[in-house]
């Protein structure tokens, strides 16, 4: 898991409008695992480690059902510990009907499946990075037909309890406008470097050599709109750089390329070109 903390900048936390608090509540505790932190009329901070909030829900007013064909959230994902636990995560959504994608990635092993409002969810464990292979500076990623007989030998059916304690937000993959605008603002922006890239498609940049923190795809079109305020999906995500003075250089590339910076206590808010809102913060 050394890959989100120190000295790694990496998502720490995901924020999502939904449009029925409850419903989503009951989603994210008996079926993906989360435990309630906080909570208010309107908002829900979720934990795996009973401490730290890595995912929240919040009902807007005049909540709008998720668009189609529109910037921002593609999948957020959520890292597992071991493969055991991902094993174990198997039968339980099967147990609970769930439907679910799946890929093997040769980085990952990865299931995706979506919530009550159609936000999408990735819940993987990552492979030894000593097996990860890597061409000069890009790590070789694919999207392969996932093993589950093989898989589910590291899991029991009664096993899940939820999530461990040591889950964490492992990466966020965004539907964006424009990939030259997106690769601007956030490999001289924000500072992350590009380890994958899908032709003209698709952008997976990181940190300290990890597959990627985040992902980046026009497959909703070129030019897609921004979703309305109000729209089910991705309020914003933090991003947690490692010390004051790499956020303040941040800070500068982003005014030096033009971004929005808003500074508000300890941390900075910004906007990337196709509207996603980033908090950045230590």
């Amino acid at each position: 898991m050394n890959f989100h903390q120190k000295p790694n900048t990496f998502v720490s936390h995901v924020s999502l409008k939904v449009t029925d608090l409850n419903r989503s509540l009951q989603f994210y505790q008996h079926i993906v695992g989360f435990d309630i932190l906080e909570r208010t009329q309107n908002k829900v901070l979720l934990t795996a480690d009973g401490k730290t909030s890595i995912l929240s829900l919040e009902k807007p007013e005049n909540v709008q059902p998720k668009q189609g064909r529109t910037t921002g959230l593609y999948h957020f994902a959520i890292l597992l510990p071991t493969r055991k636990d991902l094993a174990n995560f198997v039968f339980h959504t099967v147990n609970q009907g769930v439907q679910l994608g799946s890929s093997d990635h040769l980085v990952s092993e990865a299931l995706y499946f979506n919530d009550p409002d159609g936000n999408g969810i990735e819940v993987y464990t990552d492979r030894d990075p000593a097996e990860w292979k890597w061409q000069g500076d890009h790590v070789v990623m694919a999207v392969d037909p996932l093993d589950f007989e093989d898989l589910v030998k590291e899991g029991h059916p009664e096993a899940w309890q939820g999530l461990p304690s040591d889950t964490v937000m492992g990466h966020i993959h965004l539907h964006v406008a424009d990939l030259d605008q997106t690769h601007e603002f956030y490999i001289r922006g924000l500072g992350f470097d590009v380890v994958s890239r899908f032709g003209d498609q698709a952008l997976f940049i990181a940190t300290g050599n990890y597959h990627h923190h985040i992902g980046l795809n026009t497959w909703n079109g070129v030019g897609a709109p921004n979703p309305p305020e109000e729209s089910v999906g991705i309020d914003h995500y933090v991003l947690t750089y490692p010390n004051e003075t790499a956020l303040h250089l941040v800070c500068e590339n982003l005014k030096a390329i033009g971004a929005q910076v808003e500074k508000n206590e300890n941390q900075i808010i910004t906007i990337d070109p196709s509207g996603n809102r980033i908090i950045l913060t230590l």
